[in-house]
């Protein structure tokens, strides 16, 4: 597979190393306006580093737009050249559609959307992907890119502003719940540090129970309540001060702003 980055930020550097760590390239371009920051990347045979995006799109099949929202157009119509219907176009751009990509391009194109979240940088991102009716059956060139780097799930575009707030805005409401387990711990006896892994290894414990064995939550929670135990009493105690529901009430408010500063922006 023929792949360029076009703009190695830190999202696009995240995605060149998922690649490089499994043997699905035959080349990968790498762009950006100062290329000695990617130097690290030089040793691999299958890397070419350039800053002439155009080079690096005519010699790859799959383009993978990783720039900062406020270049994408620029990017995209100083570009168009290059553009022909083989490529596959994957841009990771929050908030830019399908459709503003169409038009500046064309509507010709096979145009994949992913959202990766920022842990994608240990490579446990979970990745929303949508596509145009041209890419359709493009679909599992971008899952077998970003399932290298987590895990993927193909969604209607319609539903991209949701999953930014679950899975991207997600990870800091995931944190603040780690943190708060982390103050919690301290004030039960532990130093920072011993809190902190604590409260880390349990969420990450608690998560991989789930992936593992498919169960719904409750059914582990089951597991760890018994009759008049201390878990059913802080359980109780957390719903009652609106654990779940402050939760629930945050990310609604998350989605009804994200959908406002869309439509500011229309």
């Amino acid at each position: 597979m023929r792949i360029a980055i076009i703009g190695v930020g830190n999202l696009g550097l995240s995605i060149a190393k998922g690649l490089l760590s499994n043997d699905m390239l035959t080349s990968l371009y790498l762009t950006k306006r100062h290329i000695n920051e990617l130097e690290v990347l030089k040793a691999d045979k299958k890397v070419i580093i350039t800053s002439d995006n155009g080079l690096a799109i005519e010699n790859s099949d799959v383009i993978i737009f990783a720039v900062q929202p406020n270049h994408l157009s620029a990017v995209l119509r100083k570009n168009t050249q290059y553009l022909k219907p083989k490529h596959t176009l994957i841009s990771t751009i929050t908030g830019f559609s399908i459709e503003k990509i169409e038009a500046i391009i064309g509507d010709k194109h096979s145009v994949i959307r992913a959202m990766p979240n920022t842990a994608i940088a240990v490579g446990k991102s979970m990745t929303c992907i949508c596509s145009n009716e041209k890419a359709q059956l493009k679909l599992n060139i971008a899952r077998k890119i970003f399932d290298t780097l987590g895990a993927t799930l193909v969604i209607p575009e319609k539903q991209m502003q949701a999953a930014t707030v679950v899975c991207a805005s997600g990870v800091a409401f995931w944190m603040r719940l780690i943190r708060a387990t982390t103050q919690a711990a301290i004030q039960l006896g532990f130093d920072a540090k011993e809190a902190q892994e604590l409260a880390m290894h349990t969420c990450e414990g608690a998560a991989s129970l789930l992936i593992t064995t498919g169960n719904h939550p409750e059914q582990e929670i089951d597991k760890v309540t018994t009759p008049k135990g201390c878990t059913i009493e802080g359980l109780n105690e957390m719903e009652h001060k609106g654990l779940s529901s402050s939760l629930i009430q945050g990310m609604v408010r998350s989605f009804n702003k994200i959908n406002s500063i869309k439509n500011e922006q229309l």
